[in-house]
């Protein structure tokens, strides 16, 4: 009996195809991963470092500025109508704001809106958003006041049912600068 198996052809053996089925399934993961890697590239770096590293000083400049200025902002995003409804408490009244909505992870789900002060009511801005957004985002917020650019910057979970609350957090690394 063993020299029948012996004198068998290659392929009505078993561990040929054992190996055979290791080696496919290497080399299938292996292109997925390619094809993954070529189709998502990290657009996250940022290649000048110390340019970046020299910036942070005039980033906290601006929260710092909006901090002096008392800047709190609530803001409501409308998945139904898509508008985005801002009200702004502290000393600053500019005309226009500009909202940022920013992904983490995804650069093309980014969002940006720029909200124009209400007529009747100087508190209030209104912009229109052009899509859902939800989930982890920062939320940046951009207003100018007497030519210098204020900045509240957060991390905040965005639900439909839930409103966003800016300035109501520490800057982060400003305490730094206070020593």
């Amino acid at each position: 009996m063993s020299t029948a198996t012996a004198q068998s052809p290659w392929y009505k053996h078993i561990w040929p195809w054992i190996l055979i089925g290791i080696l496919t399934c290497s080399v299938t993961l292996s292109l997925t991963m390619v094809t993954i890697a070529v189709n998502n590239p990290d657009n996250l770096v940022n290649d000048n470092y110390y340019e970046a590293g020299k910036g942070i000083n005039r980033s906290l400049d601006r929260e710092l500025l909006a901090q002096n200025l008392l800047l709190r902002a609530n803001v409501h995003l409308d998945e139904l109508t898509g508008e985005a409804d801002l009200r702004l408490s502290g000393n600053s009244r500019p005309q226009t704001l500009e909202l940022n909505l920013i992904s983490p992870t995804q650069p093309q789900k980014d969002r940006k809106i720029a909200l124009t002060r209400s007529s009747s009511e100087p508190d209030r801005y209104i912009g229109q958003l052009t899509d859902k957004v939800e989930g982890r985002r920062f939320v940046e917020l951009l207003g100018v006041e007497n030519g210098k650019t204020w900045r509240l910057f957060e991390e905040e979970q965005i639900s439909h049912d839930k409103d966003l609350a800016l300035g109501d957090e520490a800057i982060q690394g400003a305490e730094d600068l206070k020593n």
